[in-house]
């Protein structure tokens, strides 16, 4: 039987080991150590900067400048990073606990509009109670760093509820996708009249999709499509629609609810016209870690190419390029990559929870790009049967959604095999504590004499 020493032995070897395998995820993390390197470049001047995403030996520059947006966690190392063709930091800016979506501005080649976010402050904060949070547009120039304030509205409750796409319609009117209120709406920036609305519970059920009445849709993107239409996409019920004047056009609707092999909890689709090989929607299938497009056949929707690699984690967005590649945010995997019309990565960047990513020079999100029917894309994916060990041990042992969650909480550069090694840890010093408290238990009741009485007969006295 093994003694007493032996077992702390094991208990010991056992924390170390799991502590070296975080510690060495933590060092060798390519994603912490961005953070800091875009930041610091970004005080460089512009002609010393680094080259801090170069491309595969194989691959040519960059067709232009790319903009990144990262929301962070709670605030923390949220930033809109853009960087040169040649991958070197043009621009950083983390003022905001969350950047979302980012567009280029027409006839203005280095200026972009986003969508952010900042906590109420002010006498206003106290009637809040320190839980609204701002949602917000601005622009900025990339080349002299001058942000203009475009358009606010104080949102009565924290983050998650705040504004993840604004859509520009015209110089004035802007389309809005508010979660907090599960609508659609346009709304003119000088007068802050809103002239069309729609409300997701009007055409939905309240049973379906998230918790009523706090983040039941989740509608987390909206477009203005070239024919005057719009389109949205409500997060929570698994489906993309498309919206006219009269309200939701119901026979387009793309997804349904809880029916994950067309979508699970999706974000930024982008529409693509007849004109250029559609209509098709390219989007980021979140919970389904992966990009996915479909093909308008005979008045139905039909999967036409898939994308995906052994990394990726909660895609939030993808793009399509003239030249027929896909630019992908790769949230939880904490990268941002360009694919080819192969399925080959052709360029990667360490970025910490990217949600929407940009190529400027291309159009809007993916106005310029083809369809992967017309452009003649390769479907590449890797199953999850193909992956790494703890990711298949979580996708057997939970659902899609819960390991997902596991990756949002995790911090930037650990992965599920760091969350194996931090739970065999906590699991070896609570079973060491039991131990030891029984060796304690032992200990004393050994040490206590034994006491043996004995019944005396009172005859014995006489």
């Amino acid at each position: 039987m093994a003694s007493p020493k032996m077992y702390r032995a094991f208990f010991v070897a056992l924390i170390l080991l799991s502590s070296a395998t975080v510690g060495y995820a933590y060092a060798t993390s390519p994603v912490r150590d961005s953070v800091g390197e875009y930041h610091d470049q970004s005080n460089v001047p512009l002609d010393q900067r680094e080259q801090v995403a170069p491309l595969t030996s194989d691959s040519p520059q960059t067709s232009g400048i790319t903009v990144v947006a990262g929301h962070g966690m709670d605030g923390d190392e949220s930033a809109l990073v853009a960087f040169a063709r040649n991958g070197s930091v043009l621009y950083h800016d983390d003022s905001y606990t969350g950047y979302f979506d980012v567009d280029p501005v027409p006839n203005e080649s280095m200026t972009v509009e986003y969508t952010a976010e900042k906590p109420l402050s002010g006498p206003q904060a106290t009637a809040c109670d320190a839980k609204c949070t701002v949602s917000f547009v601005e622009r900025v120039n990339l080349t002299t760093g001058e942000r203009t304030h475009v358009f606010s509205r104080v949102i009565p409750q924290d983050r998650g509820a705040n504004w993840h796409d604004v859509d520009r319609i015209d110089d004035e009117n802007v389309l809005i996708g508010d979660i907090h209120q599960d609508q659609v709406y346009v709304v003119n920036t000088t007068t802050n009249i809103t002239s069309w609305r729609w409300d997701a519970q009007d055409d939905f059920p309240i049973t379906e999709g998230g918790p009523y009445p706090v983040d039941w849709a989740h509608l987390n993107d909206v477009e203005r499509l070239p024919d005057g239409r719009y389109m949205a996409s409500l997060r929570n019920q698994d489906q993309v629609v498309f919206l006219n004047e009269s309200g939701l056009m119901a026979s387009w609707t793309l997804g349904e609810e809880n029916n994950y092999d067309i979508l699970n909890e999706q974000h930024n689709p982008d529409y693509i016209p007849e004109s250029r090989g559609g209509p098709a929607v390219i989007v980021a299938d979140s919970v389904n870690d992966r990009v996915v497009e479909f093909q308008r056949e005979d008045g139905e929707w039909v999967q036409s190419w898939e994308w995906n690699d052994s990394d990726t984690v909660w895609t939030r967005d993808a793009d399509r390029l003239p030249n027929g590649h896909t630019l992908v945010a790769d949230t939880n995997a904490n990268r941002v990559v360009e694919v080819n019309r192969q399925g080959q990565i052709i360029w990667e960047l360490p970025f910490y929870s990217p949600y929407d990513v940009e190529r400027l020079g291309t159009g809007d999100e993916s106005a310029g790009g083809p369809s992967a029917t017309q452009a003649e894309l390769r479907t590449a994916t890797d199953p999850v049967s193909d992956r790494g060990i703890y990711e298949r041990l979580a996708h057997t042992l939970f659902s899609k959604k819960t390991v997902s969650g596991m990756w949002f909480v995790l911090p930037m550069w650990a992965g599920l095999g760091e969350l194996v090694a931090v739970a065999i840890a906590a699991l070896a010093l609570l079973v060491w504590g039991v131990f030891e408290l029984r060796q304690l238990n032992l200990k004393i009741e050994t040490k206590i004499p034994i006491r043996v009485s004995r019944e005396t007969n009172d005859d014995e006295h006489f």
